[in-house]
């Protein structure tokens, strides 16, 4: 029957046993040093929740675009260094203004002003616009601007136009071919990137689109990496705030519905809450920055630990309602359950262990402050549940009485549970076999999965940056730099034949390459003064380059003037797209190498970074996946004890990985580093239920009880808590669907569909087989067919 399948019912045996017959080697202990002395470790943890109040201030936000790829690799190095001698492109706002009427002269006498206005806003060091071209220069002169003061009108007006569109300077590189995008490049002040004064600055500069352009029907978005940075910023901190407050609130209230006593929603929400402020603290202190994963870690803090609490709350709860005290119950509960608790929180361990094989310093930094965070939860629900517990449960004889006979919620979840079991061992081979079958060809089509990745993915998709890029990759063949880095040999200057000559030939190969837009270098300047002025000599071009202003010169020649830059640009495609170009653009750089020995030549910019080395590390940290479905099976297996348990628990923590790579396959979606991340570290948090419920059919394996009963009452018994805790776990996942980051979003909602099919899995597969490896294990003993 049913009704014997409560807590009440159950002999609580082994609870004294020593730390050595524990699935957790008497690590659970920890949990009754504090109830112990409850008041004195509630004053030591309101010392502990000040200092990481303070320790979460100190935490920053890491917004930059290179993060993720961010390595000891050569090929990073030389990113790094390229970005220090030639800065433009870290500190550029890219402003595209758009209309069908953009040349129109009223428009183009105010898209004047507002450049002009531009160059007062704070923090500006100058820009480069349309307005920027010059005319061709006479002998002995300064050239004269393209445009002049008062702009023709009538015939005339439209014969200057048809002059802008076609000027080389300016043709497809700051204004469209059919004259309805042009190009602002704002050069922003260093420091006011780094600093929180790029909100003000970038506010400016918005502020004076609608006042100077807002009645001219022209379409204006600013994007480039400034924008970029602080609308990853604004994300990252409007997303920790949604975070918290939807996690926080999914976990409380499902709590007091289901528990409805103040005092049990106190006990099993209270310690995630905590854990979550302690974890953050800990990180602030350890001078971890926020970034795209690691403003994940709330819901993630919150999922390790309010299964864990759930399950010691449910069990204290039913002693409660057996008749037990306050402080017996608590501490039986750690002593059951906590064993458990120890063994999801070393899974998860395991997981964020597995992230350190990455090559990105972001991911292994993810992993590090994930690891962290779980050995800092496991201590708080361990310590904090029973502390909670003895502190506000009052009147346990009244509530147990009341509850013996009235306890519709979770008795309802415990006869859906039962349902469920009694159909899962009825013919576990059959259903174990199915579930090998299953399981077997979801893996085949994840194994087909494809590494995917985009620049776009890490900017909020719901603003500005993102769409103005679009538009930029549609007009003027795109907002992503690739640069070819050309350092000098020594004895070699900027304006030696052979120096000049390198450039020449490897600009000319750039702007050949098929999907490289957008050609600037000292080779631009040459050919023009050749064209209109008549004249390459050196010294003309040293003049030129000599009048050019300073923050213009720096975008291709460094300051030493030992190196130079040629500077194309790509659209924003997927990595596998871009690679082709990449490479082909290096190969054909080999001719210019052997042309010219000494000249060091490299193809650089983040786009070349993402494209030679997202696919390799996506496919690297697919493959530590895989080593850690051995590892977490083996740990498991040590800690029980039992080859038994190591099998399995290999079947139930595959579903959900391979079922969710499944979905990403449907919806022609491939493998991100999101993703990945989010499926690694989902299956060590997914193991979670499939722990509880294998360490209490420990406890309810004994020689006189078959192991189909076994199966039956451990189910009851965890079944209910499982269910709520992944609904919790779920919606504390799910929220990160409100973020503005496509990378985010796919993290949580790919996360909570894995919880999800992790309980699935714990249903119906883990019972079936658990059942048919016990009675395999008792047929090749000999025995009685006992549990593990």
């Amino acid at each position: 029957m049913l009704e014997k399948h409560s807590e009440s019912e159950v002999h609580v045996d082994k609870l004294e046993q020593g730390p050595g017959s524990s699935i957790a080697f008497g690590l659970e202990r920890i949990g009754l040093i504090a109830v112990r002395a409850p008041i004195v470790s509630c004053i030591v943890l309101l010392v502990l929740i000040v200092g990481a109040v303070f320790g979460i201030y100190r935490i920053k936000i890491d917004d930059s675009l290179s993060q993720l790829f961010r390595s000891n690799s050569r090929e990073f190095h030389q990113y790094e260094e390229v970005t220090k001698k030639f800065p433009a492109e870290e500190f550029d706002v890219l402003v595209v203004v758009e209309g069908k009427d953009l040349l129109a002269r009223n428009n183009l006498e105010k898209l004047r002003d507002f450049i002009t206005d531009l160059q007062l806003v704070e923090g500006t060091r100058g820009l480069v616009s349309l307005f920027s071209a010059r005319q061709a220069p006479a002998p002995g002169k300064l050239p004269a601007a393209l445009f002049p003061g008062e702009l023709p009108e009538g015939a005339a007006y439209d014969k200057f136009i048809e002059t802008v569109k076609s000027n080389e300077i300016i043709r497809g590189k700051l204004l469209s071919e059919d004259g309805t995008l042009a190009l602002i490049v704002l050069s922003l002040d260093p420091e006011v990137v780094a600093s929180n004064k790029l909100t003000k600055t970038v506010g400016d500069i918005r502020a004076l689109t609608k006042e100077d352009l807002g009645d001219t029907g022209l379409n204006v978005q600013l994007s480039g990496v400034p924008v970029m940075q602080l609308e990853i910023r604004n994300a990252v901190e409007r997303d920790g705030l949604t975070y918290n407050i939807l996690g926080i609130l999914a976990g409380c209230v499902i709590a007091i519905i289901f528990f409805r006593k103040i005092s049990f929603m106190v006990a099993a929400a209270f310690p995630p809450m905590i854990a979550i402020l302690l974890a953050l603290g800990a990180l602030g202190w350890a001078n971890f920055n926020l970034n795209m994963f690691l403003n994940v870690m709330t819901p993630l803090i919150m999922v390790i630990s309010f299964s864990d609490s759930m399950q010691l709350t449910f069990a204290a709860r039913d002693r409660l309602i057996a008749g037990q005290d306050k402080f017996t119950a608590f501490k039986n509960a750690v002593l059951v359950v906590g064993p458990a608790c120890v063994l999801t929180h070393g899974t998860a361990g395991i997981s964020f262990i597995a992230l350190q094989f990455s090559n990105s310093d972001l991911i292994r930094k993810f992993g590090e402050a994930g690891l962290a965070a779980t050995i800092i939860a496991l201590v708080a629900v361990l310590s904090l549940v029973p502390v909670f517990g003895v502190l506000f449960v009052r009147n346990e004889n009244v509530f147990a009485t009341k509850f013996q006979s009235a306890d519709a919620g979770v008795q309802a979840l415990r006869n859906f549970c039962y349902w469920i079991a009694v159909r899962m061992v009825g013919r576990p081979g059959l259903f174990s076999l199915i579930a090998l079958l299953f399981v077997a060809g979801l893996g085949v089509i994840y194994a087909n999965l494809e590494p995917r990745y985009r620049l776009a993915d890490q900017v909020p998709d719901k603003r500005q940056a993102v769409a103005a890029s679009d538009r930029l990759d549609a007009k003027l063949t795109g907002a992503n730099p690739v640069n070819v880095l050309i350092q000098f040999p020594k004895g070699e200057s900027l304006y030696s034949p052979e120096t000049l000559q390198t450039i020449a030939d490897v600009h000319a190969i750039v702007e050949k390459t098929a999907g490289v837009g957008n050609v600037w270098s000292v080779e631009t300047l040459r050919r023009w003064l050749a064209e209109k002025a008549g004249s390459a000599d050196v010294a003309t071009l040293k003049e030129y380059v000599n009048l050019i202003p300073e923050h213009l010169v720096r975008r291709f020649i460094d300051a030493e003037q030992d190196a130079v830059v040629v500077a194309g640009r790509v659209p924003d495609k997927d990595s596998s797209q871009l690679l082709p170009i990449v490479e082909k653009l290096d190969t054909e750089l080999d001719a210019v190498r052997k042309k010219h020995p000494g000249y060091e030549v490299a193809v650089t910019g983040l786009a070349a970074i993402a494209a030679r080395n997202s696919a390799g590390m996506i496919e690297k940290l697919n493959r530590g996946l895989t080593v850690e479905f051995a590892l977490v099976a083996i740990f498991i297996g040590l800690a029980f004890r039992s080859w038994v348990v190591m099998f399995a628990c290999i079947l139930p923590g595959i579903f959900p990985v391979v079922m969710s790579g499944t979905v990403l396959w449907a919806m022609g979606e491939g493998l991100q580093f999101a993703s990945v991340v989010a499926l690694t570290v989902s299956f060590g948090l997914g193991l979670s239920a499939t722990i509880h419920f294998l360490n209490r059919l420990r406890l309810e394996s004994k020689p006189s009880v078959g192991s189909g009963l076994a199966v039956e009452r451990a189910t009851v018994l965890v079944g209910p808590a499982l269910i709520l805790t992944t609904v919790v776990l779920a919606c504390g996942l799910v929220v990160t669907v409100f973020s503005d980051l496509p990378s985010l979003r796919l993290f949580g909602w790919l996360s909570a569909f894995s919880m999800v099919m992790a309980l699935v899995a714990d249903l119906f597969i883990l019972r079936p087989t658990a059942m048919w490896l016990i009675n395999l294990h008792a047929k090749l003993q000999g025995a009685d067919k006992r549990a593990i």
